[in-house]
């Protein structure tokens, strides 16, 4: 279905173009680019057997937890063996402001549970939609993660997040020039 998207894609694109003369090395780009992309999700597909989210699993404690309600929380069950993380956070300077044991994984605070938006209509216009909590609008660039004792950490700065423990005494991490 994809390559037919695809195809239709490159036709319309090629009908376009040549109504415009000889077609100009950044459409010619886009068209191989194009015809790429297909051919890498042919063969590489989006897996469709996932049978559980970490990422909407921390979505939905979030949803909860920042609305006041941490007991619902707390009682999210998650239905696979969390992985445990480690993350060190960084000021601008380098400096270390915490170290922390993650449970689950890290999710960007610009993660949602529902779109932001509703597709284009006929009238070009952007319909928003509503968060679970009924806001609209984006949230800071960010992390959030809880811990392994369900406590909440939200983060917007520099940070080292790996599988593996270790532990950062005198980093050697520059933020900027």
């Amino acid at each position: 279905m994809k390559k037919i998207i695809t195809l239709l894609m490159v036709i319309t694109m090629i009908f376009s173009l040549s109504a415009c003369g000889e077609p100009s090395g950044q459409h010619q780009d886009m068209v191989s680019t194009l015809d790429t992309v297909s051919d890498l999700q042919e063969r590489q597909p989006t897996p469709t057997d996932l049978d559980f989210s970490l990422e909407r699993y921390n979505l939905i404690r979030r949803a909860y937890w920042v609305n006041g309600q941490r007991e619902k929380a707390a009682a999210v069950v998650c239905q696979v063996e969390k992985p445990l993380g480690y993350i060190v956070l960084f000021t601008e300077s380098g400096s270390v402001v915490g170290r922390f044991v993650v449970d689950g994984k890290v999710s960007s605070l610009n993660s949602y549970l529902t779109p932001d938006s509703e597709a284009y209509s006929s009238e070009y216009r952007l319909d928003w939609v509503a968060d679970v909590d009924g806001s609209y609008g984006e949230n800071d660039a960010g992390i959030f993660f809880f811990t392994p004792d369900g406590k909440y950490v939200e983060w917007t700065g520099t940070y080292l997040y790996s599988d593996i423990p270790f532990e950062v005494d005198d980093p050697v991490v520059k933020v900027g020039g």
